[in-house]
């Protein structure tokens, strides 16, 4: 989340189920079916891969110069820290590699992440601002590139990548909480939890929400894995 410095007619105090919102939810389900429907033409497996590695890269290097543009970048706020970023880059090298290895780490924490932070988003712009687009759009990229190497490449997990992707979430997740403690920041909302409605909310105070997403997380994981499981039985 970036800081707030002026209130203006695109800054809300919460997107939750607004009009927007929904909008958007619906064009992603829209992006969603599109890619499965289309999963076997020819076309998908070079437009599709190289319009998701230009949507990846464009939403990165556009808000990093934004941040600078309008005075906001802030080492608090705007390291690559937060897990939907890590993600996008994680989906970016994984598209332009074809990388397995790194697409049975991030389908899990970047399908759920992404996934949460659509629902809710911890996002105070409205549209048309930047931000609003660039945060849906950027999350758009980040789920529908790893459905891209499941739907498209044919690329499978097994549980064995699920514990890969724990092991590095955690790893992750360690580096956050440092980064927060020196420089008071909230990556990966490790220090408090965001302003607004989330699944932290349900998950007692801080420390012990944090404990409680670990749980989340590994159930989660497990639900991720299996479509999968279910798959190599039949």
């Amino acid at each position: 989340m970036l800081p707030i410095f002026e209130r203006g007619s695109h800054v809300v105090d919460s997107l939750f189920l607004s009009p927007v919102h929904i909008g958007a939810l619906l064009i992603f389900i829209i992006l969603v079916c599109t890619l499965y429907f289309f999963r076997h033409l020819a076309i998908m497996k070079s437009l599709g891969r190289y319009g998701l590695i230009s949507v990846l890269v464009i939403s990165e290097l556009s808000i990093i110069l934004w941040t600078f543009s309008v005075g906001l970048w802030d080492i608090r706020f705007t390291l690559p820290l937060q897990l939907c970023t890590i993600s996008l880059y994680i989906c970016t090298f994984m598209l332009i590699r074809k990388s397995y290895r790194l697409f049975e780490i991030v389908y899990f924490f970047g399908l759920a992440g992404a996934f949460q932070a659509l629902i809710t988003p911890d996002l105070f712009y409205t549209f048309p601002h930047f931000r609003f687009i660039h945060f849906f759009l950027a999350h758009f990229a980040i789920i529908l590139s790893i459905l891209y190497m499941v739907w498209v490449e044919q690329f499978v997990v097994t549980f064995r990548s699920m514990l890969k992707s724990f092991l590095v979430l955690n790893v992750i997740a360690a580096i956050a909480f440092l980064a927060n403690l020196m420089t008071g920041a909230n990556y990966m909302f490790l220090a408090r939890k965001p302003e607004n409605p989330s699944i932290l909310d349900v998950l007692g105070p801080f420390p012990l929400y944090i404990l409680s997403l670990q749980v989340i997380a590994f159930i989660m994981f497990l639900m991720l894995y299996l479509p999968f499981l279910i798959l190599r039985r039949n």
